[in-house]
């Protein structure tokens, strides 16, 4: 196969001008310009829907079937892409441009382990001699941080974490060393440690000369990299300059909306989503002499790797308690032990005083609508062939007449239309199906909710109406909130306590602005030092 040669010191690598991009007769994309230089890093910004990933892909021959694509000018690596065919845009992808998608488990084939994905990238672009190819794909594991490549090189995705498939996915898309880089939410999935790692590596890329295309609606890592911002909405660029000119002094209402939406330490007690922001939420002060879920001593292993060691915790009325720490730390399997999803090797859960582990399901089931769950990824846990009616209803032990009544509340409660109802989870967009997920955890009135990663893979918009709703649900129930994620702004936003986790055990816990601000163990520090700032 003919391998793609871009002509030498090109002055843009990317040019679009009036780029309309129509499905039907729908034209999601409205008149986007946009050119990338060798070297720069450019960000797209905007909540979901807004046209900036569909603009991404279109700028690889990736828009889509059914797509009709316009533009006044549109040239790739000095060439007139309007004229290019299947054959011309698959040439150009992978030596030319490389593209990190946001879901990893989808764009990674599930039948050939990590070796053969990377593999076939340097096989067909000619990277290096075949001898070569496997030492090659462990030096690029290694350098997007992936933990012991030997290992790894001979997995299949199902059997990595998604932070790890992130960075293979990664790997994958430098690996015939690109000279544009299209990656859409690249760090969603991971942990903020790894986050910055990865961050580094696109720097030392652009460093180099890449050109960088970044897609993402954290603005503090849009703050860390980019030269240029483009804010979209509704299809339209409605900003765009300098990122410390955009984001210090922005001059559109909306883009004033998004970096309000922010959570850190300085909007803990005020919503997020309001207009104007920074009016203060509803609050239920803790009970401390209330617990309503203990884990004492617990600990759990997976055949020789212990993943939670001698894990305590109490977690109150009214309280949220935030969990820390990297991939791989434990706070997952921490989550199912509180749920009694898990059974803990030793130690022992107690909900409101009562034996919660090592017993038997029957003795569980009766409480298990006292505590509720809402998971990273919902659509992973509805069945498909359910309508959203017949999910929220699903734990609701009331009479078929008052189900819907309830099942209508709870959609109204979330801020979701009636309508949806009748709709499937696929039907609907990554905020809906949170907010599906939640009406659901809520519909028994829990004493607990575990929220594992819940607002990760949310646009930073979507994740300010949720967590305000969390906050309001709080104060309006005293439920407790065990919350676990690798944002430590949200963290700091939401929790009241914290405990941080590092290879199973518990290197820290207090307050969370007293952990956070004057972090005592030294992990905690690399945590803190690690997350990106919206300055």
């Amino acid at each position: 196969m003919t391998t793609y040669v871009s002509p030498p010191a090109l002055a843009t690598l990317v040019t679009v001008e009036d780029l309309r991009v129509s499905f039907g007769g729908t034209e999601v994309v409205r008149g986007v310009s946009l050119s990338l230089a060798p070297g720069e890093c450019v960000a797209v910004v905007g909540e979901s829907g807004s046209g900036k990933s569909v603009t991404a892909r279109t700028l690889l021959g990736l828009a889509g079937p059914g797509a009709t694509v316009r533009a006044a000018a549109f040239s790739v690596g000095g060439q007139d892409a309007l004229g290019f065919g299947p054959a011309r845009w698959r040439r150009l992808r992978g030596g030319f441009a490389g593209l990190v998608l946001q879901d990893a488990l989808v764009s990674l084939d599930p039948l050939r382990t990590v070796g053969a994905e990377i593999g076939e990238v340097l096989a067909v672009h000619d990277v290096v001699p075949r001898a070569r190819r496997r030492d090659r794909t462990l030096e690029l594991l290694d350098a997007v941080g992936v933990p012991d490549p030997p290992l790894r090189v001979g997995q299949h995705p199902h059997q990595l974490s998604g932070g790890l498939r992130q960075r293979v996915l990664i790997a994958s898309a430098i690996a015939a060393g690109p000279e544009l880089i299209i990656a859409d939410e690249p760090t969603t999935a991971l942990d903020v440690t790894v986050q910055a790692q990865i961050l580094r590596l696109l720097a030392e890329r652009r460093a180099a000369g890449c050109a960088l295309l970044l897609i993402s609606h954290d603005l503090a890592v849009v703050a860390s990299i980019a030269d240029r911002i483009l804010v979209m909405k509704d299809g339209r660029v409605v900003e765009e300059g300098p990122t410390g000119s955009v984001l210090s002094a922005p001059s559109h209402d909306y883009t004033r909306s998004l970096l309000a939406a922010v959570p850190s330490a300085a909007s803990r007690g005020t919503r997020l989503s309001a207009v104007p922001p920074g009016s203060p939420l509803p609050r239920r002060t803790p009970n401390p002499s209330a617990p309503v879920l203990t884990g004492t001593g617990l600990s759990r292993s997976y055949g020789p790797r212990r993943v939670v060691d001698d894990v305590s915790f109490t977690l109150c009325e009214g309280e949220t308690l935030g969990v820390v720490g990297e991939s791989g730390s434990g706070k997952t399997t921490l989550a199912r032990l509180a749920l009694g999803l898990l059974e803990p090797d030793a130690g022992r859960v107690a909900l409101h005083g009562r034996q919660w582990s090592h017993v038997p399901e029957r003795r569980r089931r009766p409480l298990r609508r006292r505590i509720q769950l809402i998971s990273q990824n919902p659509l992973d846990s509805f069945d498909p062939r359910h309508t959203v009616g017949r999910l929220v209803a699903e734990p609701l032990d009331l009479p078929k007449a008052e189900r819907r009544a309830r099942v209508l509340d709870l959609l109204e409660r979330v801020g979701l239309p009636p309508g949806v109802a009748g709709r499937h989870p696929r039907e609907l967009s990554g905020g809906q199906r949170q907010r599906v997920a939640i009406a659901r955890a809520l519909g028994p009135r829990p004493d607990v909710l575990v929220c594992d990663e819940p607002v990760s893979a949310l646009d930073v918009s979507i994740q300010a109406q949720v967590l305000d709703l969390l906050a309001e649900i709080q104060a309006e129930y005293g439920t407790a909130m065990l919350f676990i994620s690798h944002d430590l702004g949200v963290v700091h936003h939401v929790s009241d306590r914290v405990l941080v986790m590092k290879d199973g055990r518990v290197v820290e816990e207090g307050d969370v602005t007293e952990v956070f601000t004057r972090p005592r163990h030294p992990y905690t520090r690399e945590l803190v030092a690690a997350v990106p700032r919206l300055t």
